[in-house]
């Protein structure tokens, strides 16, 4: 199962954080409207990722949250027909939130950097270093960290799910 090092954080303003990715050398990538619906699963997550006016791929990945930075196992795979997979998944399994959000991407390395504005929540960054070796990968985490100035108070452990609410939908 492929892993990244991951790491999220609150921030102020997308517009700043815009113009640090591109002064530490980031490449915008996209601008994209993603719907992820989670169900509820014994272990782990699962989720069902939407993205406007492209594909839709299940998710499903695993992680400890007990820490700023943290590994996460995850696989992915592409749904041809999301609407009745939803369906499908939230008969059998039930939902558990659905988490929308306005999400920026860039690239910076071996590292995928989100910008995200979550519907109800705010503004957030995420870093996913790919696993480029334990030592590589922290590294990469310390100078992002160091250039996009996050702090230990902007630190969020818990995904937007479970920020959203822990009451399963029906």
């Amino acid at each position: 199962m492929p892993r990244n090092f991951e790491l999220k954080a609150r921030i102020p303003s997308l517009e700043t954080a815009r113009e640090d990715a591109l002064r530490c050398g980031a490449r915008f990538v996209a601008t994209v409207r993603q719907t992820d619906t989670y169900f509820v699963v014994p272990y782990g997550r699962l989720k069902l990722r939407q993205v406007d006016g492209e594909g839709s791929e299940l998710i499903y990945y695993n992680r400890e949250e007990l820490r700023d930075e943290r590994w996460s196992q995850y696989t992915t795979i592409p749904v041809a027909e999301p609407i009745a997979t939803r369906d499908v998944l939230a008969a059998s399994l039930g939902t558990r939130v659905v988490v929308r959000k306005s999400r920026e991407v860039f690239l910076h390395r071996m590292t995928r950097i989100h910008l995200d504005l979550v519907d109800g929540l705010g503004s957030f960054l995420e870093f996913e270093v790919q696993d480029a070796g334990e030592l590589e990968s922290i590294r990469e985490m310390e100078l992002l960290r160091r250039e996009f100035r996050i702090g230990p108070g902007s630190v969020v452990r818990s995904s937007y799910a479970d920020l959203l609410g822990e009451v399963p939908i029906r």
